[in-house]
C-alpha cells in the first residue's frame, strides 16, 4: 500500500520538519538567479514595486524568463530528494509507487491521455473564438521554449507531485492514520499554493477552486492506484502541452507559444470543464483500464 510505504522508514516528526524546512531552504536557493537577473534589471527599488506578473514579464525574454523560474523547481526537487534518502532513510522508489517497480506504462498513458485533451480543447476553441486569440509563433523562439518546456517542466511538476502526493500525503498519512486527511489537506495546500500566481490576480480568488479540484483529483488517483505515476504523467502533460501551446498576458507561463489568448476568460466554466467533464472521465477511464475495486478503503480507509 502507497502510504504504507511511509511505515517502513524513518518517520518521526521532527524528521518532517527538518524535511520541510531543508526543502524550503533548496527551493530559495534556486531562487537566486532569478532575483539576481531582476535586480540587475531594475536595481533594488524597483524589485521591491513588482508584482509576481510584473516579474514574469520585467527581463523582456519569456523564454530566459521561463528557465529562471523553472530553475527553482530543480533545487526544490534535489533538495527533496536529499531530504529523503538521508533524513527518512526512504527511497524514491517507495516515494513513488507500492509497486516493485515504476510503472512506465501509467505514466504514458496519463501523460498522452491529457495532452490529447489539453489539444484538442485548445483547437476546438480556437476554430469555435478565433477572435479571442492571436497567432503567437515564431520558429527560433519556438524552438528554444521547446528545449526548456521539455527538460524543464517535467521536473517542476515532479517536484510538485512528488511533495504533495508523495512526501506529504504519506507523512500526514502516518501521523492521521486514515487516508481522507491527507487526501484533502494536501489537495487544500496544492490549490493554495497557487494564489500567489498572475491567474488569481486576473481572475479572482474562485479560480482557486480549480487548482483545489485539481489537487483532489491528482490525490484520489494516486490513492486508488497506489502510487504517483498517474499524477506524475497527468501534471506533465497538462502543463507542457498548454506552454507550448497557448499563452496569456496575466498567466504564469509567459512563453513563446503558439497562440495568445487575448480575451477574458470564462472562469466558471473552465472549473465545470474541468470538475465535471475532463476529471470524472479520466477516473472512469483509469478505473476501468487498473481495475481500481474497494474505493471506500482506499480513499477512506486506515492506514494500517
Amino acid at each position: 500500500m502507497y502510504i504504507e510505504n511511509a511505515l517502513k522508514v524513518r518517520n518521526d516528526l521532527w524528521r518532517y520538519i527538518i524535511g520541510l524546512i531543508i526543502i524550503f531552504i533548496f527551493t530559495q536557493l534556486g531562487s537566486i538567479p532569478f532575483v539576481i537577473a531582476i535586480f540587475s534589471k531594475v536595481g533594488l527599488d524597483g524589485a521591491s514595486n513588482l508584482d509576481q506578473l510584473a516579474m514574469m514579464t520585467v527581463l523582456g525574454d519569456s523564454n530566459l524568463t521561463l528557465f529562471y523560474f523553472l530553475l527553482t523547481f530543480v533545487f526544490g526537487l534535489l533538495g527533496l530528494f536529499l531530504v529523503v534518502k538521508f533524513i527518512h532513510k526512504q527511497t524514491f522508489l517507495s516515494l513513488t509507487t507500492s509497486r516493485s517497480k515504476v510503472d512506465l506504462d501509467r505514466l504514458a498513458t496519463s501523460f498522452i491521455f491529457i495532452s490529447l485533451i489539453t489539444f484538442l480543447n485548445t483547437a476546438i476553441n480556437y476554430f469555435i473564438f478565433p477572435e479571442d486569440y492571436i497567432v503567437n509563433f515564431d520558429l527560433s523562439s519556438f524552438i528554444i521554449l521547446f528545449f526548456i518546456a521539455v527538460v524543464f517542466i517535467p521536473i517542476q511538476t515532479s517536484m510538485e507531485e512528488y511533495m504533495f502526493r508523495g512526501y506529504l500525503m504519506q507523512g500526514l498519512g502516518v501521523f492521521a492514520g486514515n487516508k481522507w486527511f491527507p487526501l484533502i489537506i494536501t489537495s487544500f495546500a496544492f490549490g493554495f499554493l497557487h494564489f500567489w500566481n498572475p491567474e488569481v490576480t486576473k481572475l479572482g480568488p474562485i479560480i482557486l477552486i480549480y487548482y483545489v479540484a485539481t489537487g483532489l483529483f491528482l490525490g484520489i488517483i494516486t490513492l486508488m492506484d497506489e502510487g504517483i505515476e498517474l499524477a506524475l504523467g497527468f501534471h506533465a502533460g497538462n502543463n507542457l502541452i498548454t506552454a507550448l501551446l497557448v499563452t496569456a498576458d496575466w498567466t504564469v507561463f509567459q512563453t513563446n507559444s503558439v497562440l495568445k489568448y487575448i480575451s477574458d476568460p470564462d472562469v466558471l466554466a473552465n472549473i465545470l470543464f474541468s470538475f465535471a467533464i475532463i476529471y470524472p472521465i479520466l477516473l472512469i477511464y483509469f478505473s476501468k483500464k487498473y481495475k481500481w475495486v474497494n474505493w471506500r478503503e482506499k480513499l477512506f480507509g486506515k492506514v494500517k
